[in-house]
């Protein structure tokens, strides 16, 4: 699933291609994934695209007061199409139209079906007004450092009304980084570990995000080549060259390292055994 980083780094691409420009209209190409009624897109149309951002995971396209988001949940795909085409590739979600610039094209591949725009009238936060802090915002930092929650770090980090952004891929790796137990409650973490935690989440978020400014165009179908734990497991971890380990949920995978995160300890998977702590 496309996270902080890769979200970032395409809104940043989409900004360079279309800031400036006026709004043409949209095709829907999958009509069940627009959430909203009203006001259409059809009625932005000759709105000037004042910049494209971010908020959490989602892609926020500024047209001088309403917006167009984006959310391109776990399997949707951005193709920046120069010139612009009037084709419906399979797995078509929604065209975007810029007068005089490339159109973007949203796709989704996989059998969720889960990728979803948004128009939103100005002042609208619509999804936007549940999501949680930003993790470079001072409410994250304080709830890292004194917030007596307790719930499992994983847990927090993909909670997207905790902290907007982050998803099973970054967790994995920042606990890593952290060198906490994928089962760490927050609640019992001392000190030294909550700016541990603090300095993992920003490192590993800041480092991904470098990474993925190295593409050019859209968001291309592979991504998350560059995770250090996450979907790595049965290979040496990085630092001390134990064999990643991974506990298997019904729709997702935690990846771990025993050496470096859980003293040793090997956690069962949930499907087979209880979890050993």
């Amino acid at each position: 699933m496309p996270e902080l980083p890769e979200v970032q780094a395409l809104d940043e691409r989409l900004d360079a291609a279309v800031r400036g420009s006026r709004f043409e209209g949209a095709d829907p190409l999958q009509f069940s994934s627009l959430k909203t009624v009203t006001p259409r897109a059809f009625d932005l149309a000759g709105a000037e695209v004042r910049g494209i951002g971010r908020r959490g995971k989602f892609v926020v396209f500024d047209l001088s007061g309403p917006r167009i988001l984006v959310h391109l949940s776990q399997g949707g795909r951005v193709d920046l199409e120069d010139p612009p085409k009037t084709t419906r590739p399979k797995g078509a979600v929604v065209r975007l139209r810029f007068e005089g610039r490339p159109s973007v094209l949203v796709k989704e591949f996989g059998r969720e079906r889960k990728a979803g725009w948004w128009v939103l009238a100005a002042g609208d936060d619509g999804p936007l007004a549940a999501l949680g802090p930003e993790p470079d915002w001072p409410a994250f930092e304080r709830l890292v450092l004194e917030a007596a929650d307790g719930r499992r770090v994983h847990t927090i980090l993909r909670d997207q009304h905790t902290v907007a952004g982050i998803g099973r891929g970054y967790a994995d790796d920042i606990l890593h980084r952290a060198r906490l137990s994928p089962y760490a409650s927050l609640d019992r973490l001392g000190p030294a570990e909550r700016r541990a935690l603090l300095g993992a989440v920003r490192a590993i978020l800041d480092e991904a995000v470098e990474v993925e400014r190295r593409r050019s165009g859209g968001l291309p179908t592979r991504i998350g080549d560059h995770f250090t734990v996450h979907g790595r497991h049965g290979t040496p971890c990085p630092v001390c060259g134990d064999d990643l380990r991974r506990v298997s949920y019904e729709s997702h995978e935690v990846t771990y390292c025993p050496s470096c995160q859980t003293g040793g300890r090997v956690l069962a998977d949930r499907r087979l055994s209880r979890l050993l702590r």
